[in-house]
């Protein structure tokens, strides 16, 4: 991939996140973290409301199919460690139910929230 290709999905990357964050915050949910990084994993938004802790991985695709299939179980797995290490740092969220979601990010269609996308066994 060229730098310039690189630079274009970086930014499509960063919009999607924008519009997913805003499209939370829209439905009473508050972002606590945005691309939250450590060594065990990234994490690109993390949500509360209620009694409710979720680790959100922001999706943009061409197709919803392609944006539905697009968190691989390696993927999962990284941003569960992540999102255990996140919730040792912050212990003020850790009696909260952690879930995990993914919103999809289609061109020209709202965004798509996919509440318990994946569990952590």
């Amino acid at each position: 991939m060229s730098l310039k290709a690189r630079r274009q999905a970086q930014r499509a990357g960063r919009l999607a996140e924008f519009f997913a964050a805003t499209s939370l915050r829209l439905r009473g949910w508050r972002i606590v973290a945005r691309d939250w990084r450590c060594k065990q994993g990234e994490i690109d938004l993390v949500a509360r409301r209620g009694g409710v802790v979720a680790f959100i991985e922001v999706k943009r695709r061409d197709g919803w199919t392609a944006a539905a299939d697009a968190v691989s179980l390696r993927q999962r797995q990284r941003i569960g460690r992540a999102a255990a290490f996140f919730l040792a740092q912050h212990p003020g969220l850790a009696s909260l139910q952690p879930r995990f979601d993914a919103i999809l990010i289609v061109p020209w269609r709202p965004p798509s929230h996919i509440r318990d996308a994946w569990r952590i066994d």
